[in-house]
């Protein structure tokens, strides 16, 4: 199966992107993603408000560095006038897309009447994804989900609206607001979307291999793959469903060294781009997420959680590599 899409003018060599994440998809993991074969980035959720009231924290998040591109750089807001603007200051920024969220189901964003909240209101969500196409000189896509709840399906009309629009593609997370992260997802809704409109269509949810990757787009019919928490401490999955698609490869899973070194590495990055404490600080759930599975990570990340400097977490990884050969050579 052909990997490749093409979005509005945009041209991507693959079909395989980063799902934007809220406090896991900044810089360094995006880095690191690019590195390990994801084209098509997303950014985390960045507040129109916010931005357009030039928040420093906020215009921090949206910086991207030249070997990321392609970027979709993704916003969220219920306000279509802070929308416009932040599509307007964004026209001048290095992100090739801009994209909407109206699928977060985290209760700070759904009170506020963003995110997956959007999802009761496609009237509200038409005027905001209107606004941002009108407002935007690059593509306009928008990030979805199945519905609120099992009794609220609505992700086909959504789509429609957002055709309508003018919107250039749309991802579809296949659960619903009240499922949060569980369960599992409903690609069927996927297809339906993909039945619907014209538009490329992105299929998100329970991709966690090359296999589930290639089975969503037969299933569904959609465009592309967008792989959320099955990059998470695994970055390598999207070499891995890359190569099975474009030429039927089967990727070795990466050694205990490589994981170590490539922890390393996203360490390394967060700590320049971030400073020590930040950087450290939150790079212990990435950590835990590389190590998970492996003989003795839950000493070690126990440990590495009482640490605060790079060169003692590095340290510390070093060490418990040697300990991994030890274990491998008897």
């Amino acid at each position: 199966m052909k990997a490749g899409l093409k979005i509005a003018g945009l041209e991507l060599r693959h079909n395989v992107f980063l799902a934007p994440m809220a406090g896991v998809t900044d810089l360094p993991f995006r880095l690191i993603c690019k590195e390990l074969g994801s084209d098509l980035l997303y950014t985390e959720m960045i507040n129109a408000k916010a931005l357009c009231y030039e928040d420093e924290k906020t215009r921090s998040m949206i910086k991207i560095e030249k070997q990321e591109h392609p970027v979709a750089l993704q916003i969220f807001g219920h306000e279509p006038e802070f929308i416009a603007e932040a599509a307007s200051i964004l026209n001048d920024h290095d992100n090739e897309i801009l994209d909407i969220n109206m699928g977060c189901p985290a209760p700070k964003v759904v009170k506020n009447g963003d995110g997956s909240a959007l999802m009761k209101n496609p009237e509200l969500a038409g005027r905001i994804m209107e606004a941002a196409v009108k407002a935007s000189r690059k593509p306009v896509t928008v990030k979805i989900r199945s519905g609120w709840d099992e009794h609220n399906i609505n992700a086909v009309e959504m789509a429609r609206i957002a055709q309508n629009c003018g919107i250039s593609a749309i991802a579809v997370h296949a659960r619903t607001k009240e499922q949060y992260y569980s369960g599992s997802a409903d690609w069927s809704v996927i297809k339906a979307v993909k039945d619907a409109v014209s538009i490329p269509v992105i299929g998100n949810g329970d991709v966690k291999s090359a296999q589930d990757a290639l089975s969503m787009l037969e299933k569904t019919g959609c465009d592309a793959v967008m792989i959320g928490r099955g990059a998470q401490g695994n970055p390598w999955i999207f070499n891995e469903v890359y190569r099975y698609l474009e030429y039927n490869e089967q990727v070795r899973e990466p050694s205990p060294v490589q994981k170590i070194e490539t922890v390393i590495r996203h360490l390394e990055l967060a700590v320049q781009i971030k400073g020590m404490h930040t950087g450290v600080v939150e790079m212990r759930k990435h950590i835990g997420w590389y190590l998970k599975g492996m003989k003795g990570s839950a000493k070690i990340k126990n440990e590495i959680n009482t640490l605060y400097r790079f060169e003692e977490i590095k340290g510390r990884l070093l060490s418990y590599m040697d300990e991994l050969n030890v274990l491998l050579d008897t």
